[in-house]
């Protein structure tokens, strides 16, 4: 389970990490570096916690750094296919089933513009004991005909929006 929080920490932020609207003249990037570098940090890491979690000793050092390569490689992808539409409707998607969305009812999103889509299916409600309110989630994303499966957790914050916290 916590590998599979794991990645979709990561999954989700090289997501939303589009939503951030880019500085006046700077094109597609977010403060002069793009999505692509983003999702290959973000993936890379991710990858190099999966791999870190394989072997022991020296097996352990290789899965890392090979967990490492092949989720830059991945967060690269996403991160050059989706554009700030994308991560805006996969966001305001995701507030909505939080909010609004019984367990395990799904909420799909999808761009026309760029063929890209998703859906956000979340879990029931339940209270942290600082009686915070939370719910997990599995996210999928379709990039390019390609699927990908996340799961994470949500919780309200005072403004009543919800965030991603793993």
């Amino acid at each position: 389970m916590k590998l599979q929080k794991t990645i979709a920490l990561a999954l989700v932020t090289t997501l939303l990490a589009g939503c951030n609207p880019p500085p006046p003249g700077a094109g597609q990037d977010t403060g002069g570096i793009s999505k692509q570098d983003i999702g290959t940090v973000l993936g890379g890491v991710g990858g190099a916690v999966i791999g870190s979690t394989i072997g022991g000793g020296r097996g352990r050092i290789v899965s890392t750094a090979a967990g490492a390569i092949l989720g830059g490689f991945a967060g690269s992808s996403i991160g050059k296919s989706l554009d700030n539409a994308d991560a805006a409707m996969a966001n305001k998607t995701a507030q909505r089933a939080f909010e609004n969305n019984q367990p395990g009812q799904p909420l799909p999103w999808r761009n026309p513009q760029s063929g890209n889509s998703g859906t956000i299916t979340p879990q029931a409600y339940y209270q942290t004991a600082d009686g915070t309110y939370c719910r997990e989630f599995q996210q999928t994303i379709i990039v390019g005909g390609q699927s990908q499966n996340a799961y994470g957790k949500a919780c309200r914050q005072p403004d009543g929006s919800w965030k991603i916290v793993q």
